[in-house]
């Protein structure tokens, strides 16, 4: 049986743990799907042609990997793509409760499709994207959280 899996998000920019915990679904799923939602309510800063092109570089390495952008429900694009799972990672007990209620919310929409949590390696469980863009427009570091080709852009970006 061929299982496929999803991993939406904004991932404004993909970071280190993004990427972490798209490698490890690798080895459990035989096809992951890194979807990347359009999601112009959260104002994001890059658009999605760029959020896709930072991500597919960055996991260029992976065969097993597809990263595409989509608009709408979440579950609509698993079921029209086929993918039986959707990927969420858990970095701390706060993100739980959102997790557990989007997750509760999916099976209600969408039966056939499950919802399984990753958590991040120990190195990454305190990265966001949100946090490193704040670092990023304050002057700070952010090389060891995100691909050397994401801070070029972010760098550029921030100006």
């Amino acid at each position: 049986m061929t299982v496929s899996a999803m991993y939406p998000g904004t991932f404004d920019p993909i970071t280190l743990g993004h990427e972490d915990l798209v490698r490890r679904a690798c080895r459990l799923f035989d096809k992951v799907v890194l979807a990347i939602a359009a999601n112009p309510s959260k104002e994001p800063m890059f658009t999605l042609e760029e959020r896709v092109e930072l991500a597919r570089t960055s996991l260029a390495d992976l065969d097993n990997v597809e990263v595409t952008g989509y608009d709408g429900l979440t579950v609509d694009f698993a079921r029209e793509n086929n993918l039986g799972v959707i990927l969420r990672g858990l970095r701390a007990v706060s993100d739980f409760e959102y997790e557990f209620q989007l997750a509760n919310m999916n099976r209600h929409l969408a039966e056939d499709v499950e919802t399984a949590f990753l958590t991040p390696t120990e190195t990454y469980n305190f990265i966001s994207s949100s946090l490193v863009r704040e670092i990023c427009s304050m002057g700070g570091d952010i090389s060891e959280f995100v691909s050397p080709m994401v801070n070029e852009a972010l760098m550029k970006r921030v100006g």
